[in-house]
């Protein structure tokens, strides 16, 4: 029964997001036609005020026509590339579901030199484009370059996985990756949503900083549960890859300094009054989900003999906890080294924690693998037999 019930849960998961991708791709290339040909059809501008209303949209896009323009081909370059990553996301996931090896690697390697070159035009346009002229200031170009670094690094790393026969690590690479890249579709459909759920007028950026307060923790999330679907293993076959990384003082320590920074930052947003404090529950409701999801779910898998799930889940939570002290730290060097005002950046250190920590977390993992690797090839050298295919890239095999 509870395999359906993952079976099931999965399947939905994968169509929705299937949908997702599917409906923001021609959004996507088309996001960015009318700056360059004033008139060009729209889709998403047209679906965004049919959502709310044109002066909504076009309030928001008025401010947007000279920082666009001073970048608008690596812009385009970066939008058409980013609708093309929407539909190859999907092949990807479903190639390597259904072991269609040769298509997958050949997908892979077209995936992957888009993002990069779509994230070249993106990085064109930051590098262009000074923090205050962003969409929402300062605080959005900050998320907008972090999720830049961590898509680039993240499919870096997933290509380098693949190359070393390392097929797991490589998996939850190129999640996180798609995670990062499916902030774009995401904060389109807030666009739409949140001006009904927050009824109080509010412009396009006002909700685009509401959005990023917790878009990051959500996609990242949403990156771990699909690593943790498709990997059933109880454990890993080496004892040393039982040994936790993650032991319970650390993780005692973790939730203090987790504490004690949302203590911060609740007290940090209440400084700005009703704007601060709805800033403060678009990100705490979201991340106390999360934590309450990956709490459970550890102390599940350790209850249900499973201790590769937990440790991995535990690593997790142990970023999580500490993904509001990083904001903390992030927050106050804005601030000392930016020269930012107060709201702006705890905006952009919030905005960013959990998503810079989950990056940790699956380097974490990534390095736990490894670990265990060597230490299969050691007892197998030990042993006196050589060395496997299952004791060394076998381990980390779905």
């Amino acid at each position: 029964m509870d395999r359906l019930k993952r079976v099931a849960w999965g399947r939905v998961a994968t169509m929705t997001v299937g949908a997702i991708c599917l409906g923001y791709a021609p959004i996507a290339m088309t996001e960015l036609w009318p700056y360059a040909r004033p008139g060009a059809p729209a889709f998403g501008e047209w679906l965004l005020g049919k959502a709310v209303s044109p002066g909504y949209v076009a309030e928001a896009l008025a401010t947007r026509i000279e920082p666009y323009r001073r970048s608008l081909v690596p812009l385009i370059v970066h939008s058409v590339l980013g609708g093309a990553l929407m539909l190859l996301g999907p092949v990807q996931l479903l190639s390597a579901v259904r072991r269609r090896i040769r298509l997958h690697r050949a997908v892979g390697v077209a995936y992957a030199v888009t993002v990069y070159v779509s994230m070249a035009g993106a990085a064109v346009y930051l590098a262009r484009t000074a923090p205050r002229d962003a969409f929402d200031g300062a605080s959005f170009w900050l998320v907008l370059a972090t999720i830049l670094v961590g898509t680039v690094l993240s499919v870096t790393f997933g290509v380098l996985a693949a190359v070393g026969r390392l097929p797991d690590v490589h998996q939850r690479w190129m999640l996180l990756c798609y995670g990062y890249l499916m902030t774009a579709p995401l904060l389109r459909l807030e666009w739409g949503a949140l001006p009904w759920i927050l009824p109080d007028g509010l412009s396009m950026e006002e909700v685009n900083r509401v959005a990023i307060m917790h878009l990051g923790s959500v996609v990242v999330f949403g990156a771990l549960l699909a690593s943790r679907s498709l990997d059933r293993r109880a454990s890993h076959p080496s004892d040393a890859a039982r040994a936790t990384w993650a032991p319970w003082p650390i993780l005692a320590l973790a939730h203090l300094a987790g504490v004690a920074a949302l203590v911060w930052i609740g007290r940090a947003f209440w400084e700005y009054g009703a704007e601060g404090r709805r800033l403060f529950a678009a990100f705490l409701l979201p991340y106390a989900a999360t934590y309450v999801v990956m709490a459970v779910r550890q102390r599940l898998a350790g209850r249900r003999g499973r201790p590769w799930a937990r440790e991995e889940w535990r690593l997790h939570l142990i970023a999580l906890c500490l993904a509001p002290a990083f904001s903390v730290a992030a927050t106050l060097s804005f601030e000392r080294f930016m020269a930012l005002d107060g709201l702006t950046a705890l905006s952009a250190g919030v905005g960013i924690g959990t998503g810079v920590l989950a990056f940790a977390a699956t380097t974490a993992v990534s390095l736990r693998v490894l670990y265990a690797r060597e230490v299969a090839r050691r007892e197998a050298l030990t042993a006196g037999s050589p060395p496997s295919e299952t004791a060394t890239s076998g381990l980390a095999r779905i």
